[in-house]
């Protein structure tokens, strides 16, 4: 069975016209008259997306109207575990081919609506909504000189409306206004070539002293003794210096600095400087606090009305300036001074 394949593809390869490359693939194309799929580059082709995710959406694609996509149904149908399966489905989640959203049924049962868009960028340009041409519009018929009285059941129907031009989704009722058909559709998800807001710049010390600058610079070269994929150059380690000098000046011990460089490292590490640009970067602990920011805060005081003798009667009373009691000051509204003295 191998020979005669190699054989017919010997023979075809032999048939194709112009010269041949001396090396890469070379395509031997048989245009399909059935069973097909037409798949972008953009896809077959994505920068961002795994060859899994890129194989599942062609699966996807390939599926009948109305066929279950969810993991567990994917699972059953492939030879890939339900883990794989649900991460290629985020890939194509996030860059705009797959939306999954909770729908409520006329019957009141909630259920998962799976949307794939084979070409997701096409969204985002201005849709035209093609108009429902008219209906041919009949000539009246031509009436006898006698004509016949007409059935009450025919006289009685009404006629039947114009359907309006308005294009809305099987399950959702008309709006009373239908939008412009020249008006900008709106993406749900941002496409991958979205602006991404700008970087945060690396921290840079308020003073790099000699002494810091040597200290970040050594740290930075024995980062690859404790893991052997952050193997620096010179230039980035003059780069990050400046940022790990930060780290020190704000009384972080080196060891921690080295914990938090080399701890669970990605699997392949392609980029070694960027991924410590990033950390030292988001990473940056406060500035230690100092001994008056930890200080207790000073409760207020409260202010005490001291004690008074009375001149009248003598007795104790509570009032800022010496005086008479509030009895002797009420005899002495009522009697007058002289007769509250004897």
């Amino acid at each position: 069975m191998d020979t005669s394949q190699n054989t017919a593809l010997t023979r075809a390869l032999t048939e194709l016209p112009g010269p041949l490359p001396a090396r890469g693939v070379i395509h031997i194309v048989i245009p399909h008259t059935d069973r097909f799929t037409v798949v972008g580059n953009h896809l077959a082709q994505h920068a961002g997306l795994s060859t899994t995710a890129v194989g599942l959406a062609v699966r996807i694609q390939s599926l009948p109207q109305g066929t279950e996509i969810g993991i567990k149904a994917l699972a059953a149908r492939l030879s890939e575990g339900e883990k794989l399966i649900a991460a290629a489905l985020r890939e194509l989640e996030a860059h705009g081919y797959l939306r999954r959203a909770r729908t409520r049924l006329p019957s009141g049962r909630i259920v998962t609506r799976t949307v794939f868009c084979n070409q997701p960028t096409a969204l985002l340009r201005p849709r035209v909504v093609a108009q429902r041409p008219a209906p041919p519009q009949t000539p009246p018929p031509v009436q006898d000189p006698a004509p016949e009285p007409p059935a009450p059941e025919a006289a009685a129907a009404p006629q039947a409306p114009a359907l309006p031009d308005v294009q809305h989704e099987e399950g959702h009722a008309p709006q009373d206004t239908a939008p412009p058909h020249n008006a900008p559709f709106v993406p749900l998800v941002p496409p991958p070539t979205a602006p991404k807001p700008p970087r945060p710049p690396l921290p840079q010390p308020g003073e790099l002293t000699a002494e810091l600058e040597r200290a970040a610079t050594a740290l930075l070269s024995d980062l690859r003794r404790h893991a052997h994929q952050l193997v620096l150059s010179e230039n980035d380690i003059r780069q990050l210096a400046p940022a790990v000098a930060a780290w020190l000046e704000r009384d972080t011990h080196p060891d921690t600095i080295r914990h938090t460089l080399t701890n669970d490292l990605p699997q392949p590490l392609r980029h070694p400087a960027k991924l410590l640009k990033h950390r030292l970067t988001v990473l940056l602990p406060p500035p230690l606090p100092g001994a008056d920011d930890l200080a207790a805060p000073a409760r207020p005081r409260i202010a005490v009305t001291p004690f008074q003798t009375c001149d009248g009667c003598e007795r104790a009373f509570r009032a800022p300036t010496p005086g008479h009691c509030r009895d002797c000051r009420d005899y002495r509204n009522q009697h007058g001074p002289t007769q509250a003295a004897a």
